[in-house]
C-alpha cells in the first residue's frame, strides 16, 4: 500500500514537472520567434513590436477598441521668424509651413492691422505678399489640421537713414542708342552689392550689360556696346526693406520704369576739320563748321559724350565748374544749347564767333557754331545720342562725368561688393 502511494507521489510529481518544461520551452519559443523576426527587418520591426505591446497595454474604449494614437507623432506649424526675434529686415517676409492641413493663419502689427497673405494650392505653405513695414511689431497665430498650433511675435529694425532713387530715363520716353539707365541714390551707398540685388533689369533681346559706379550717389548701368535701335528696357527697383550698409536702409516703394531705344544716330566732332558730322544708320545727315575749346587753354576733351539736357535758352556760368570771372571766366547767356557732360561742355550758338567756325578753336570747351546751326542740332538729335570728340590735345573726358560712362572700360564694370566703393 505505501509503495503505491509513492508510485503515485512519484509520478504526480513527474507530470508536474513536464508540464512546467513545456511552458518554459514555449516561452523560449516566443522569444526565439521575436527574435528572428526583428532581425528580418532591423529597427523599424523592434519599433512595431514596441508600439504594439504599447497598444496592448493602453485602456480600451467604452466599446472594447483601442484609443487611437495617431495624433501623438503631429507636429505644429512652423513659422520662419522665431518668436522674440528682433531687428528682422521687412524685406524678408514671413512664411509658415505645415505637414498636415493649414486651417488658419494671421499677422497683425501691433495695432491690429492685419498683413495681406496667402496660401498655396494645398493649403501647406502660407506667406507674407505685402511688404512688412519699419519698426513695427508683428503677431503670427498658425493652426493646422492636427489641432496643433504656434505663435511667434517679433520686430522690424528701425532704420538710422532710408535712401530713395531717382530712376532715368523717363518712363516711356525714347532714347539714344548711348543712353544708359541711370540711378540717383538719395544718400552715398555703401553696400554696392545689396543695391545692385535690389534693381532687375529686362530687355526685349537680352542685352549684355553691367553696372558702373560713378561715386557713391550715382549708378549706371550700360550695354556693353550700343544699344540695338527698336530695344525695349524695363527697370524695376525695391529697394525698400534692404540694408545697403551699416544703418542704411532702402526706402520708397517699388517702382518700374520702361523705355525704348530710337534710331542710330550718332554725332563726330573732329578737330582737324573743325566739323560737327551728323549720321543715321551710318549715313551722313550734315555737317556743320563749328569751333572748339581754345587750344593749349581749354582744349575740348576726346571721348564719347552722351547727349544730355537741351535749353533753348541757358545762362553759361563758368563759376559752376571753378573758373573764376578773374580768372577769364564768363556769365553769358545762349541759345539752343544741348548738353554733353556734367562739367559744362555744350553744343550751343555762338555768333560772336561765326568768323572762327570751321577755322579757329576760340571756345572755353563748348562746342560753337551758328544759331541756325545750333537750333538744327538741338532739334535733330534726342537724349542718349552719342557724341564722339576726336584728334583734340584736351586728352580723355573722364568716365566719372555723368554722361562720360562710355569711357570705362567694359572690365570696370562693377560685381558689387558690401564693402564701401568710395572712402
Amino acid at each position: 500500500m505505501l509503495n503505491d502511494e509513492r508510485a503515485s507521489t512519484r509520478g504526480e510529481r513527474m507530470r508536474l514537472q513536464g508540464a512546467h518544461r513545456f511552458i518554459a520551452a514555449a516561452a523560449i519559443a516566443g522569444v526565439v520567434g521575436l527574435g528572428v523576426s526583428g532581425c528580418t527587418i532591423g529597427d523599424q520591426q523592434l519599433s512595431s513590436v514596441a508600439e504594439t505591446s504599447e497598444a496592448l497595454a493602453a485602456p480600451s474604449g467604452d466599446d472594447g477598441e483601442s484609443t487611437d494614437t495617431s495624433t501623438t507623432n503631429a507636429k505644429p506649424p512652423k513659422i520662419s521668424i522665431k518668436d522674440g526675434e528682433t531687428g528682422v529686415a521687412p524685406s524678408e517676409g514671413v512664411t509658415v509651413t505645415s505637414t498636415s492641413k493649414l486651417l488658419s493663419v494671421t499677422i497683425k502689427n501691433e495695432e491690429g492691422t492685419e498683413v495681406e497673405a496667402e496660401f498655396n494650392s494645398d493649403n501647406s505653405e502660407w506667406e507674407t505678399t505685402e511688404v512688412l513695414g519699419y519698426g513695427r511689431t508683428y503677431t503670427v497665430e498658425a493652426r493646422n489640421a492636427d489641432g496643433k498650433t504656434s505663435t511667434s511675435k517679433f520686430s522690424t529694425v528701425n532704420p538710422g537713414w532710408k535712401a530713395n532713387v531717382a530712376v532715368g530715363p523717363l518712363d516711356g520716353s525714347t532714347v539714344g542708342v548711348a543712353q544708359a539707365v541711370t540711378f540717383r541714390f538719395g544718400a552715398p551707398i555703401q553696400d554696392t552689392k545689396a543695391a545692385e540685388d535690389a534693381i532687375t533689369i529686362e530687355t526685349s533681346n537680352d542685352t549684355e550689360g553691367g553696372f558702373f559706379w560713378i561715386d557713391p550717389y550715382e549708378l549706371r548701368w550700360r550695354p556693353k556696346e550700343f544699344w540695338e535701335p527698336g530695344t525695349e528696357v524695363s527697370v524695376t527697383t525695391n529697394l525698400y526693406g534692404h540694408n545697403l550698409g551699416g544703418d542704411l536702409w532702402g526706402g520708397g516703394d517699388e517702382q518700374t520704369v520702361s523705355f525704348t531705344i530710337g534710331d542710330l544716330v550718332e554725332a563726330y566732332v573732329d578737330n582737324d576739320s573743325k566739323t560737327l558730322s551728323v549720321y543715321r544708320d551710318g549715313e551722313l545727315v550734315k555737317s556743320l563748321p563749328i569751333a572748339l575749346g581754345r587750344d593749349e587753354q581749354f582744349d575740348t576733351p576726346n571721348g564719347i559724350y552722351v547727349v544730355g539736357d537741351q535749353h533753348q535758352s541757358l545762362v553759361m556760368d563758368s563759376r559752376s565748374y571753378g573758373l573764376d570771372l578773374s580768372e577769364g571766366g564768363y556769365v553769358t547767356p545762349v541759345s539752343y544749347a544741348t548738353q554733353m557732360s556734367y562739367s559744362g561742355i555744350y553744343v550751343h550758338a555762338a555768333p560772336w564767333a561765326v568768323g572762327d567756325l570751321g577755322s579757329r578753336n576760340v571756345s572755353h570747351g563748348c562746342i560753337n557754331a551758328t544759331t541756325e546751326d545750333a537750333k538744327w542740332f538741338m532739334e535733330y538729335v534726342r537724349r542718349g545720342d552719342p557724341v564722339i570728340v576726336e584728334n583734340t590735345s584736351g586728352g580723355t573726358l573722364t568716365p566719372y562725368d555723368g554722361l562720360g560712362y562710355w569711357n570705362l572700360d567694359w572690365e570696370m564694370r562693377s560685381g558689387g561688393s558690401a564693402e564701401p566703393l568710395y572712402e
